[in-house]
C-alpha cells in the first residue's frame, strides 16, 4: 500500500495528514479555511488520492501559515508514499473546463521542484481566503513532492471557476503521474535510475 502519515507541529500550525495514493478519492479535510477545504477535497476526489488533513493554525494572524503548511504536509506525505517512485507514470497533463474557464496543468514528478504560474484572479478573496495564497499553495506542494509544475489559465472570468478548475486539473494530472504502469515492472522512470538525485 502506498500510504503515508505526516504529523507536524510548530508555533504556527499543528497538522496531521494521511494519504493513500491508491485510494478512491475519499477525504476528511478540516483546515479552518472553508474555501481551502473545498479545494483540497476537489484535489482528493479527482486525483483518487485519499486525503485526511486536519490543521489547527494561527488564523488569528492570517491564513498564510495554514495554507502553506497544508501544502507542505500533503506534499511530504505524497512524496513519502511514492517511495523511490518505481513504476509510476511520472508525467501528467490535464485540461480542465469549468463553465467559461479553461485551465491547463502539466507536471513531472521529477524531483526537481519548479512552479510556472500563469494564472490571475480579479478578486482579493474567495470566500474568506486570500486569492494570492493559491499560487503559494502550489509552490509549496511542488517543493514538498519534487514536482516540475506548469499551471496556466487559458481563459476565464469567474474567480471561483478559475480556481476550482486549476485544482481539478492538478488532480487529474497527478492521478496520471502517480498511477503505476504494469509495463514498467517497478522500474524507476528515468534513465539515471533515480528521480531527484
Amino acid at each position: 500500500m502506498r500510504t503515508a502519515r505526516i504529523a507536524r507541529k510548530t508555533h504556527e500550525t499543528d497538522i496531521a495528514v494521511e494519504v493513500n495514493l491508491d485510494g478512491t478519492g475519499a477525504y476528511d479535510v478540516s483546515t479552518g479555511i472553508g474555501f481551502l477545504d473545498h479545494m483540497i477535497e476537489q484535489f482528493s476526489r479527482h486525483s483518487l488520492i485519499d486525503i485526511k488533513c486536519h490543521i489547527t493554525g494561527d488564523l488569528h494572524v492570517d491564513q498564510h501559515h495554514t495554507t502553506e503548511d497544508s501544502a507542505i504536509a500533503i506534499g511530504q506525505a505524497i512524496g513519502q508514499a511514492l517511495g523511490d517512485k518505481g513504476g509510476i507514470g511520472r508525467y501528467g497533463e490535464a485540461h480542465s473546463a469549468m463553465d467559461e474557464a479553461l485551465s491547463r496543468v502539466v507536471l513531472d514528478i521529477s524531483g526537481r521542484p519548479w512552479l510556472v504560474w500563469n494564472a490571475r484572479f480579479t478578486q482579493e478573496r474567495l470566500g474568506e481566503m486570500d486569492t494570492e495564497l493559491f499560487e503559494h499553495w502550489f509552490q509549496s506542494i511542488a517543493q514538498a513532492v519534487g514536482i516540475t509544475l506548469h499551471i496556466e489559465l487559458l481563459y476565464g472570468s469567474n474567480n471561483h471557476h478559475i480556481c476550482e478548475g486549476i485544482f481539478k486539473g492538478f488532480a487529474r494530472a497527478m492521478r496520471q503521474a502517480v498511477e503505476l504502469d504494469p509495463r514498467k515492472a517497478g522500474a524507476v522512470p528515468s534513465t539515471k535510475g533515480v528521480l531527484g538525485g
